[in-house]
């Protein structure tokens, strides 16, 4: 058993309990395919000929004896984490790095200018609005949502004329909206409010008299953190009546996992419909005249095929950015009135390098590309011919670029690992960037080094890495190191400033992150080589990249912490049960651990697209073979923090319960097994700044201890 020392008593307790109630609550079942058994060591399912242990499966639901465990949990975690030494240090640091202002490119609608801005430590960023006199105020501050700062702003969607904000409101970090509409000139909140809304903006229509919108019906079940969330549809919303009014613009019932994004032409004539299934990055393509009376849905693009991105139009010539025949991604033009394949027109042909977004500004096509995961932008024109590269301030990540195509100048943000967030604004006229707002810090990023790496993975392909740490250290193989981490759903990990990143170097720790199979950062074919059966290539690049850094002496394996998130989560729960001698701790965070069964709660099952489900006998062995739920076994595991929420609505926690219930039962070293379970929060958006330090200094205080390590009285400075 782990924890012998504060948690070993509660665990028993606990988790004894709740073994014999599964046994009465589930009673065997049978289907063509599955048995389910209760037994005393929990339920027991024969799935595709294989029986299959799930021993914690009480915990999925919401009794007496999982609020019961979670609280023991809870506090158990709690008592843990507050007997390491100076935690209060790295949360002084932190705080001390994160109090500068930090201020968003802005956004341009009608006379109006907005953009967000945050004095340092405020809990959520404050939208504000300058008129054309340059005068400006608060047009929405979520710091009034709540006392406590878990009641964030999801969204925004500012009307054409800029009088008008649509916002979303998120409760303790659930992917659940409730959308609200607000007056800019007065300042008072109107009586609109549209509900059941999850993965969907609202889209404003020419006449600025209403939006276009996605929602879901109310979950039947009543279980917002457990209902399966099937059915999405497109509604349009009248300002000043009643939801219950809205006029249903498309549903599909006869495919219950399709997901419509809607989105309005910037001249206001159509209306996209982008169709996704599941996590897909493929998707379909659908539009809808709005000038036109009573136009019909047409379907432009009916095959899952390709991704294909809306850009804009000229009258009926639509530009999209899709990877169809170009993994890497090209610009092509449909003309919506012969839209054959034959007649569509590649606009700019693939590249080595990836797109990563493409927006039409001043009549041109501005291009983000990806080269070795770090950024480059790129100006076409409409007919393709390259008018320039734009010079930018560093090696780092580019945002944007943000603008209309009215305009002869845009906007984008430039950050690194140890550089934070500055806007540059691009004019055409002069073909130069000029600096718009750089933030104040209180430390010299030229006392940092943010160094790109690259690395063999088992099989021989080539991964890159970002390592980044103070100037001046040893690299004697004795560095405390922290591997963050994804390898999923095309998301590439471009460097990305954290001020809490900078205290971890201030504190002497070397912040690495490899850019594993899986995302996109080279394309959609190293998206593709990290899904399904192909999944293992993002774990041995991870584990990989642990083990150059340490053949090159920046660490060793008493001194590497892992960490990762979500899609990361399942990753360092991969680690644990497949390599846990290359760490000293790992922290498995808001993770997919079941892959048996991740796919029965709330948006789960739209991942199948990505890992493939449980119930095709042809993807359950790979499953199986990696699931970290099913792969715990009676052994010696580093330090362990499992970290969830409570209020997570897309990963449900009962991930993170099962698989920390069962850890700590099979854990039969010495090193601790504990639960961080955060009240009020969700998967992670929305949080408020004060929670975000605090989770830091948990995270660096327990990978400082499990590295042996004693944290400093006084960090930095």
């Amino acid at each position: 058993m782990s924890l012998k020392t504060i948690l070993s008593k509660q665990h028993l307790l606990v988790a004894g309990f709740g073994l014999m109630l599964s046994g009465c609550q589930y009673n065997a079942s049978q289907t063509d395919d599955t048995l389910t058994t209760a037994s005393p060591q929990g339920v027991v399912e024969t799935l595709h000929g294989v029986q299959v242990a799930d021993p914690y499966r009480y915990l999925e639901e919401d009794t007496e004896a999982t609020q019961a465990w979670v609280k023991q949990q809870q506090q158990a975690g709690h008592d843990y984490l507050a007997q390491l030494e100076n935690k209060q240090a790295i949360v002084e640091r932190i705080t001390e790095l994160w109090n500068y202002e930090k201020v968003t490119a802005p956004s341009e609608h009608g006379d109006y200018t907005f953009y967000y801005r945050n004095d340092g430590l405020q809990a959520q960023s404050v939208l504000y609005v300058k008129d054309k006199q340059g005068q400006e105020k608060v047009a929405l501050d979520p710091n009034g949502f709540s006392t406590d700062g878990t009641v964030a702003l999801s969204g925004v969607s500012v009307s054409g004329d800029g009088k008008t904000i649509a916002y979303g409101v998120s409760k303790s970090g659930s992917d659940w909206q409730q959308w609200q509409f607000i007056d800019v000139i007065s300042g008072k909140k109107l009586v609109d409010e549209l509900n059941w809304i999850k993965f969907s903006s609202a889209q404003w229509s020419k006449d600025n008299q209403g939006v276009y919108y996605s929602r879901y019906d109310a979950p039947a079940g009543g279980n917002l953190l457990a209902d399966v969330n099937f059915n999405q549809k497109v509604y349009y919303h009248k300002l000043g009546t009643d939801q219950s009014q809205d006029v249903l613009i498309y549903e599909r019932p006869q495919n219950k996992d399709w997901g419509f994004g809607a989105e309005v032409s910037e001249q206001g004539d159509y209306l996209l419909i982008s169709i996704s299934q599941g996590t897909d990055s493929r998707n379909r393509f659908f539009y809808k005249s709005l000038t036109e009376q009573n136009a019909p849905v047409v379907e432009l693009i009916v095959e899952l095929e390709a991704e294909y991105s809306f850009l804009g139009n000229d009258k009926s010539v639509f530009y999209f950015k899709t990877d169809l025949d170009a993994p890497n991604g090209k610009v092509i033009a449909i003309d919506v009135n012969r839209p054959a394949k034959t007649n569509w027109k590649t606009v700019i042909a693939e590249s080595s390098d990836p797109i990563a977004s493409v927006a039409i500004i001043n009549d041109h096509l501005v291009v983000s590309y990806l080269h070795d995961v770090l950024g480059q932008l790129s100006i076409f024109s409409m007919d393709g011919v390259k008018r320039q590269d734009v010079d930018l301030p560093g090696k780092g990540k580019i945002a944007g670029p943000y603008g209309k195509r009215s305009k002869d100048y845009f906007y984008y943000t430039f950050n690194s690992y140890v550089q934070p967030q500055t806007t540059y604004k691009f004019d055409f006229k002069t073909g130069q960037s000029s600096l718009y707002a750089k933030p104040k810090v209180s430390f010299n990023p030229d006392d940092y080094v943010s160094e790109q790496v690259f690395y063999n993975s088992k099989d021989g392909t080539r991964v890159p890495m970002m390592v980044s740490y103070k100037k001046g250290l040893t690299l004697d193989g004795n560095n405390p190191t922290l591997l963050y981490a994804y390898g999923g759903f095309a998301i590439s990990l471009t460097p990305r400033f954290s001020p809490a990143n900078i205290a971890w170097m201030d504190m002497g720790g070397i912040y690495a992150v490899p850019n594993l199979r899986g995302g996109a950062e080279y394309g959609e074919s190293w998206h593709q080589a990290g899904m399904f059966d192909k999944k293992q290539n993002v774990f041995d690049d991870y584990y990989a990249a642990a083990q150059y850094l340490i053949d090159n002496h920046y660490t060793n394996s008493s001194k590497l912490g892992a960490y990762g998130r979500s899609n990361g989560g399942l990753l360092m729960g991969a680690a644990l049960t497949q390599r846990p001698d290359l760490f000293a701790a790992v922290l498995p965070a808001v993770g997919v651990l079941d892959m048996l069964r991740f796919h029965k709660f709330t948006i789960g099952w739209a991942w199948t697209s990505e890992y493939g489900s449980a119930d095709v006998a042809e993807q359950f062995p790979a499953l199986l073979a990696y699931s970290p739920y099913h792969n715990i076994t009676e052994r010696e595991y580093p330090a362990t923090m499992v970290m969830t929420a409570d209020h997570d609505d897309r990963v449900v926690p009962l991930h993170s319960f099962k698989f920390g219930a069962l850890l700590q039962d099979r854990q039969t070293g010495d090193a601790p097994i504990i639960m961080r379970i955060e009240s009020k929060a969700g998967h992670g958006a929305g949080k408020p700044t004060a929670m975000k330090i605090d989770e830091f200094a948990d995270i660096y205080s327990f990978l400082w201890h499990s590295f042996g390590l004693t944290v400093p009285a006084k960090i930095g400075g």
